[in-house]
């Protein structure tokens, strides 16, 4: 699986796990579905799905004790309200945020329609990804009749973001399958194609960074690990709007752990001890220090482009003096590089899986990422060796020994 296909390919959270699922089979990977009898072996590779948004999978080391590094799947977007289009003389299309995206990066850039459609068959309803074959725009307002929007630019979601979609036709359905359509999920992308940016090619520029290169190094450091421990890499959709879904919450975790120590016949002790002397990180990205604007980073800590590994600490996120401590010292001892991110204090800061992950599983957790610009824009720019240096921790990570009992620290 190479970066930059997966990026451009990956236009939402659904075609994302499908990816994911291509490459695992690719690999040698078992699908399993919870709720059936798991048989599970000594070094096996195994995964399993839910809502066609989202991954687990996991390789079964000798030791009882889980390593699990987790990141998501969806991006902020613009969600589609149906498949009835906004009449006119140009028809536009209906939509609303998902999560929260810079608006103006969507403006005058070609975009698509992507997501899963659900239609009718003879045998029950049937899901299709699909993509269109066609861009669509929003335009923005000329600033002949904005004078002001260099100097303060506001749009609202309900009018000023409304993709212009057709002249004459008015069936969106019809447009993306010849199937009858029951039900859908689709979303407005951007359809901006991964591209080295800088005069030596030193950044990556792409739509969907956040969060598809952590997905992508989570996958692959999994794929290459040598798993001595339980080693799990979780990929679940709905982060951008709070991790509430039945596919996003970790409790998707949870049960596929349940799972897991089941078919293992752990007992409740044993079950205990896995979670208590397990890591997880939560694999999201971070803010990179912008050079236009100091007065937004701390004053002290200040991360960069192709900096290594951020360990990200704020009471948002999951990572105390221990969890950043374990894993320092799996990362020095593996010659990875890393920094450490600090929120400035009088500026707001956004939250991850960590938080709710480590209160769910009752696991210490450690927030990580790779710093980049423009987050939730529609074009983000992170630092092109980052990404490298990602897997090449959380390989390290998922092939490591860990025992984390408080009264005896031990990784290697």
């Amino acid at each position: 699986m190479r970066l930059k296909d997966f990026l451009n390919e990956s236009y939402t959270a659904y075609h994302a796990a499908a990816n994911v699922c291509r490459y695992l089979d690719e690999n040698g990977f078992v699908r399993l579905t919870l709720g059936e009898k798991w048989n599970l072996s000594l070094n096996g590779k195994y995964y399993i799905t839910r809502n066609g948004s989202s991954v687990i999978a996991f390789k079964i080391g000798k030791n009882k004790v889980f390593n699990i590094c987790e990141s998501h799947t969806d991006s902020p977007s613009l969600k589609i309200k149906g498949g009835r289009i906004v009449e006119g003389d140009l028809k536009r299309l209906n939509v609303e945020q998902y999560g929260g995206g810079l608006l103006y990066s969507f403006l005058d850039r070609p975009l698509k329609i992507a997501g899963r459609i659900l239609t009718e068959t003879p045998d029950g309803l049937k899901q299709e990804l699909v993509v269109s074959d066609y861009n669509v725009v929003i335009p923005s307002l000329a600033i002949h009749h904005n004078p002001n929007a260099n100097s303060n630019l506001s749009l609202n979601p309900q009018t000023d973001m409304l993709p212009i979609w057709s002249q004459n036709e008015t069936d969106l359905y019809g447009s993306l399958t010849d199937e009858k359509v029951i039900d859908a999920d689709l979303y407005v992308v951007p359809d901006c194609r991964s591209f080295e940016s800088g005069a030596k090619g030193e950044f990556l520029s792409s739509s969907r960074l956040d969060n598809l290169t952590s997905v992508y190094s989570s996958v692959t450091a999994l794929v290459n690990c040598s798993a001595s421990d339980i080693a799990v890499a979780a990929c679940l959709d709905n982060e951008e709007i709070g991790s509430g879904t039945r596919q996003g919450s970790p409790e998707f975790i949870s049960q596929a752990l349940t799972a897991i120590c089941c078919a293992l016949n752990m007992n409740e002790t044993e079950v205990l001890s896995a979670k208590e002397n397990g890591l997880v990180l939560s694999v999201d990205n971070g803010h990179a220090f912008h050079p236009a604007h100091n007065e937004k980073a701390d004053p002290v800590n200040k991360t960069s482009l192709n900096g290594g590994v951020v360990i990200k600490r704020h009471p948002n996120y999951a990572t105390d003096g221990l969890s950043a401590a374990v894993l320092k010292k799996l990362l020095q001892t593996n010659n990875v590089k890393y920094q450490e991110y600090f929120n400035r204090s009088d500026v707001r800061c956004g939250s991850t899986l960590g938080l709710v992950t480590s209160k769910t599983l009752g696991m210490k957790t450690c927030d990580i990422g790779i710093a980049m610009l423009a987050m939730h824009s529609a074009c983000e720019t992170c630092g092109a060796r980052d990404v490298d240096v990602m897997t090449k921790c959380l390989t390290a990570f998922l092939s490591s020994e860990i025992y984390l009992n408080e009264n005896d620290l031990k990784v290697k």
